[in-house]
Order: structure tokens, then sequence, then C-alpha cells
């Protein structure tokens, strides 16, 4: 496998040991990595669901006259 950081060679036998950098190869890329994710700069898309329905919310209907 691959450091996901600096792409240089790990060997997986290092998961089981204790203290494992796994899946990076030095405390290096694993806080550089630990900062992507603090900063932001790794993200899940999110969709509304009740905008990706095209269904108009419970406030829309209340305005319309729904009830």
């Amino acid at each position: 496998m691959r450091c996901p950081i600096c792409k240089r060679e790990v060997d997986e036998k290092e998961r089981e040991k204790p203290k494992s950098l796994y899946p990076f190869c030095s405390e290096r890329c694993k806080l550089i990595d630990l900062g992507r994710w603090l900063g932001g700069r790794y993200q899940i898309p999110v969709i509304d669901e009740d905008q990706s329905m095209g269904e108009p919310a419970e406030e829309d209907e209340d305005e319309q006259g729904g009830r």
C-alpha cells in the first residue's frame, strides 16, 4: 500500500504493530492529513433531501394555505 500523502510504499504489516502510523509512512504525513481534515479540505458532499426530491418544504405548504 502507498501512503495517501506522499505515495511512499508502506508495509501492511505495520498495521498490526502497537502505535502504528498505518496507512501513513511517517508522523509527518499523519499530521499533514490531520491538518487537511481540520482545515476543511476533505468534505463529503451533502444533498438536502427536501430540495432534492422536488417537493415543497413544509413551510412552503403553510404559506400557500395547504392547511
